[in-house]
């Protein structure tokens, strides 16, 4: 299997998904997305820009299914588009592509993923679209399924212009023609198209089939991501953030009372984390910026996160109780205080003499 990614922004993840298949013609694949919400609704929107594409989620009926899976199976339908538990058992020779719309929560669901191509011998490819801030899970995967990822840039306009081209092409020069009668129509062409010279007949050829592509991709926006000269890597992390804030003027570590509350979480080391990669964990998981973290204390089994005091409640509430490769992520306030939105009195005490444990 090569394993390739390509880094979207959000709001582009759909047009890149987009480009890639235009790009892979004669693509035979599972598209894989978290929800049903959203296998239905890009199902919908591909189906309405004229891709072979239908869905396969838990809403439909078994009659539904049936009918999804019998014409993937014959190859009437191009595109499979599915949810994880929607997809357990599919079994389907010749799958060229599986394409992760999202990285998975859960790393080892990626296996399974891409274990739905290259199959009896056969090549296959895996596609990833991640975001910036998810490249980490990449390095982990890559640890996990011993395979080397390759970062890709998301095709311009052009090369899928020229991709498609060519494979119309080669299609052409390809084309059977021993079992029909063109002999007799072959004059007939020959004085239809006697004015015109090879390129020009060429020329129309293509204008005919590739006209849409043209028109689309003429001003395409470059998709892929500008590098952020302030990314951390793992290397840089200490020494961006402390000269960030030095710049800022911030408060520094070493102040207990410093506008910052401490949060437990059950995640360490022992999960494949270093420090610039949980940082980008909980920033992703959180959507929250990282001007809003303080000192972050990774240890083997468990790390302690300085959180800003008005952030400190989302945080958790975005965190706590996700999975993250088969555990349950346990995430709560070290020093006590925070009370779950639409918790009691007798939920916050409990938190706060569960701090005994760390």
């Amino acid at each position: 299997i090569d394993h390739q990614y390509y880094v979207a922004s959000a709001h582009h993840r759909y047009e890149t998904l987009k480009r890639l298949i235009d790009f892979n013609p004669g693509m035979y694949g599972i598209i894989f997305t978290r929800t049903t919400a959203d296998a239905q609704e890009i199902s919908e929107r591909l189906s309405k820009a004229g891709y072979d594409i239908e869905a396969l989620h838990g809403d439909l009926t078994q009659q539904q299914r049936d009918k999804v899976m019998g014409r993937f199976r014959s190859k009437t339908l191009q595109l499979l588009i599915a949810t994880d538990v929607a997809a357990r058992g599919i079994d389907v020779e010749g799958i060229t592509h599986v394409i992760n719309f999202e990285l998975p929560d859960d790393m080892e669901v990626y296996t399974h993923r891409s274990g739905r191509t290259a199959r009896a011998g056969k090549t296959g490819i895996c596609i990833s679209i991640c975001h910036s801030r998810e490249t980490f899970k990449i390095r982990q995967l890559e640890k996990m399924i011993n395979a080397t990822f390759h970062k890709l840039d998301i095709p311009s306009g052009k090369d899928v212009c020229r991709r498609q081209f060519f494979h119309f092409m080669d299609k052409l020069a390809l084309a059977d023609i021993s079992h029909g009668d063109y002999e007799t129509y072959l004059p007939d062409l020959i004085t239809k198209f006697e004015h015109m010279s090879k390129e020009e007949v060429l020329q129309r050829v293509a204008a005919l089939e590739f006209d849409h592509f043209l028109r689309y991709y003429e001003n395409a926006e470059d998709l892929n991501t500008k590098q952020d000269s302030r990314r951390m890597s793992e290397g840089n992390y200490g020494a961006n953030l402390n000269t960030n804030r030095r710049e800022r003027g911030e408060r520094t570590f070493n102040r207990r009372d410093n506008g910052y509350t401490r949060l437990f979480v059950n995640l360490g080391t022992k999960d494949g984390f270093y420090k610039a990669s949980f940082l980008q964990f909980i920033l992703d998981e959180s959507n929250m910026k990282k001007d809003s973290l303080g000192k972050i204390d990774l240890r083997e089994m468990n790390t302690w996160v300085e959180v800003d005091q008005a952030e400190a409640g989302k945080m958790i509430r975005a965190i706590d109780g996700k999975k993250y490769n088969n555990r349950t992520i346990r995430m709560n306030e070290a020093d006590g205080g925070f009370k779950r939105a639409g918790g009691d009195e007798g939920t916050q005490r409990k938190r706060i003499m569960r701090k005994k444990e760390y």
